[in-house]
């Protein structure tokens, strides 16, 4: 059993910056991709950005492509998410999913699909404030 627990979110003014972090408790290591997918009030889940199983290929949305970056470190079983020249619209709270499959194959769905999710964390708030 995999458990994931983010952190590092919290409020932040428009234009600044947070990094998120998501531990993972169980080995993954390179077994699997890791994504990050937010959700707004009143909002559906949106993808973040996603990073293959060896930590060699990512994947942003055109909403944060060049404001995010994807990281892991499978010696420390953690997935990071840097965001940078944050907007108010990024108000969201924040998750981390282990993928059930290829990179790709499950970022091609749009919204997420909680079935290509293996395992999902709890979530961290990230509030952008003018």
């Amino acid at each position: 059993q995999v458990q994931l627990v983010e952190s590092g979110g919290g409020s932040v003014q428009a234009g600044g910056s947070l990094k998120l972090s998501c531990a993972a408790s169980g080995y993954i290591g390179s077994n699997c991709g890791m994504g990050w997918y937010r959700q707004a009030p009143g909002k559906g889940l949106e993808w973040v950005g996603a990073i293959n199983n060896l930590g060699t290929s990512t994947y942003y949305p055109d909403s944060v492509k060049g404001r995010v970056t994807v990281s892991r470190d499978n010696a420390k079983n953690t997935l990071y998410l840097q965001m940078n020249s944050l907007r108010t619209e990024d108000t969201a709270v924040y998750y981390c999913a282990t993928l059930a499959k290829p990179m790709m194959a499950v970022v091609r769905s749009v919204p997420p699909r909680e079935a290509d999710l293996s395992y999902r964390g709890q979530g961290t708030q990230v509030t952008v404030s003018s």
